[in-house]
């Protein structure tokens, strides 16, 4: 029962945390250090905060169905209908995948290599300081600025794959955040608030489903009982808070900026350098 309380816990920190910039698996690592699953295989944690993602995910494609499903059913002037393709919506993909590029490369060729160096609680500490001030820097300078892009598909190819080189540095520091990144980077090139954080949205989708696709084959798929209820259990609550975490961040920023979360991410990482130095 102890493991499914903490899958539970694990789910809340999950769906608060995919979408505010102030790093997912940041908190998961941290967290892992105080609620550890017992009797669960070896990697077993190395795959759940990954794959819990898909839950938080989940999210987006049913807040935001009929923003990215492309097949449309169109009426003709007769009366009668036939699906059809929404041209906007298929740019839309092709500048998500362009923006994926770089961090599907990172991922597939150092995925192992960058758990083992660093996703660790001291690199989780410097990200979420030195993510925090950013915010902080960039909301300032660009306060009285008019954005450049203020409709998602104005996004050029271009904004697309500077955005996608963002993403990197997440997939590389953990602590980073990957909305963090993305929407510093959005914000760096003149693109909206809210056209940064939905774009972010959509990018999580094939990032995480192929994150957790690489993470489940590594693992394999001989799940006990227990791991699949847990990693369930977990993915279910992810989905639940994210609905209600998503709609809130998306009426929060229309009247306010990212500071708030700036200074969330340096107020954290100095009380987990002082743990540290602490335990």
């Amino acid at each position: 029962m102890l493991n499914i309380l903490y899958s539970i816990i694990y789910g809340i920190i999950e769906g608060i945390t995919e979408w505010l910039p102030i790093s997912s698996t940041g908190h998961l690592i941290l967290a892992e250090n105080f609620l550890k699953f017992e009797g669960l295989s070896e990697g077993f944690f190395d795959m759940f905060e990954v794959v819990i993602q898909l839950g938080a995910i989940l999210a987006v494609v049913v807040l935001y169905f009929k923003n990215i499903w492309p097949l449309k059913m169109h009426k003709s002037k007769h009366g009668g209908s036939k699906i059809v393709w929404d041209k906007n919506i298929l740019i839309l993909w092709a500048k998500i995948l362009v923006a994926c590029i770089p961090a599907a490369i990172v991922g597939l060729l150092f995925d192992d290599i960058l758990n083992e160096y660093l996703y660790n609680s001291y690199v989780v500490a410097t990200m979420l300081i030195l993510v925090g001030i950013a915010f902080i820097v960039i909301e300032n300078k660009k306060k009285n600025m008019k954005p450049r892009v203020d409709d998602i598909n104005k996004l050029t190819y271009k904004d697309a794959l500077i955005i996608g080189l963002f993403q990197l540095i997440a997939a590389i520091f953990p602590g980073t955040s990957r909305s963090g990144a993305t929407i510093i980077g959005a914000l760096l090139i003149g693109i909206s608030r809210t056209v940064a954080a939905e774009y972010t949205f959509f990018l999580a989708i094939p990032v995480m489903f192929g994150a957790s696709l690489l993470k489940i084959l590594k693992f394999g798929l001989s799940f006990t009982g227990m791991e699949l209820a847990v990693l369930l259990i977990g993915m279910i609550v992810a989905f639940l808070v994210s609905i209600f975490v998503i709609k809130f961040l998306m009426s929060y920023i229309k009247k306010h900026d990212f500071k708030v979360f700036g200074w969330y991410r340096i107020a954290l990482g100095i009380i987990v350098i002082i743990l540290l130095g602490i335990l």
